[in-house]
């Protein structure tokens, strides 16, 4: 899907399409409530931040086990992220774990608010699937959710995307919030998540994919469909086009790729047609800043210390990670 110089027009009307595809091969979503309904299970003081844990109610079969982090001395509605945990994670791991993914004390210095959830065969979540408690293993519930949207004539995949939709929802409903700057941002699935996130919701202004940034082609070429779980897999969606046409729906926002040229989630010449088409996109907007691809050699399926240390795109600071800016998502 190469796109020409001086195409815009062309574009916009291929976008429009591009979009009614993905909601068919996605399958007949439920429509969100009108407003997020919440609990707030817990409320409590730490250090530098306030933390909330919720459950949202994604108004089809499910509760969504949610934290919110706010930073202490907020003087006007801040700049907010979703972050995306990554397969066999939670919530928590993005926020309050050990692991690679937590990236909380880089943002929370940056005056970030923060929500991280349970997708739906993780954490809190997990024996809450069609088969309740007696399905405790990660795999047999996430499965069992596959089969059961079929039936229902949609995927497991698209009810992902739309309880992330009903956290930017929430987000949006917080007066903490400047609901013009959410990002979204997550390592492997998390990262897959949030570039479809902001596919499908402009509201989404920026994304960091760590991770799980390829198309599905060279995937197969490589032998590497087992490197991603069913979840991943969208009915259809290569009798119309590749993942560029999705990650292309993100354009002009800003969108930061960040992928170890070793990780078999991500066959390295799939991410550069990746970084050539997408190219052309962003630059039909002439926001060909706003778009930025790293390949780090070496570097298998991680997020490194000097991942976190990447400019966002269209940034001269040295500042880590995306700060979606005001003004329809240039980064500062």
């Amino acid at each position: 899907m190469l796109v020409r110089a001086g195409a815009r027009p062309a574009w916009e009307r291929k976008r429009l399409a591009i979009h009614k595809v993905l909601q068919r091969c996605l399958g007949e979503m439920p429509p969100r409530p009108a407003a997020p309904k919440s609990r707030t299970v817990l409320r409590e003081q730490r250090s530098g931040y306030t933390l909330e844990k919720l459950e949202i109610d994604n108004g089809v079969d499910a509760v969504i086990p949610s934290c919110l982090v706010i930073p202490h001395g907020l003087r006007e509605p801040a700049p907010a992220i979703l972050l995306l945990h990554w397969h066999s994670g939670d919530k928590g791991g993005p926020l309050f774990s050990s692991e690679e993914q937590n990236v909380l004390e880089p943002l929370l210095k940056r005056g970030y608010v923060l929500m991280a959830i349970d997708c739906y065969f993780n954490g809190e979540r997990l024996g809450r699937g069609p088969a309740g408690a007696i399905e405790s293993n990660i795999e047999n519930q996430r499965d069992s959710l596959f089969k059961l949207n079929l039936w229902f004539g949609r995927t497991l995949w698209g009810m992902m995307v739309r309880d992330d939709m009903i956290a930017i929802d929430y987000l949006a409903s917080r007066p903490e919030v400047d609901r013009r700057r959410i990002g979204a941002s997550g390592m492997s699935m998390g990262s897959t998540g949030a570039w479809w996130l902001a596919a499908l919701d402009e509201r989404v202004r920026a994304v960091v994919a760590v991770a799980c940034f390829t198309r599905y082609r060279e995937l197969i070429a490589h032998g590497q469909l087992r490197a991603h779980a069913i979840y991943f897999f969208v009915p259809g969606i290569l009798k119309h086009f590749d993942t560029e046409a999705v990650a292309g729906l993100v354009a002009p926002r800003a969108l930061l790729a960040l992928t170890g040229d070793s990780d078999p989630t991500s066959p390295p010449d799939g991410i550069r047609v990746l970084e050539k088409k997408l190219g052309q996109i962003y630059r039909l907007y002439g926001a060909g800043d706003r778009f930025r691809s790293i390949i780090y050699p070496g570097v298998a399926h991680s997020y490194t210390p000097e991942m976190k240390r990447e400019r966002p795109p269209g940034s001269t600071a040295g500042c880590a990670f995306l700060t979606p800016g005001g003004d329809g998502g240039r980064c500062r």
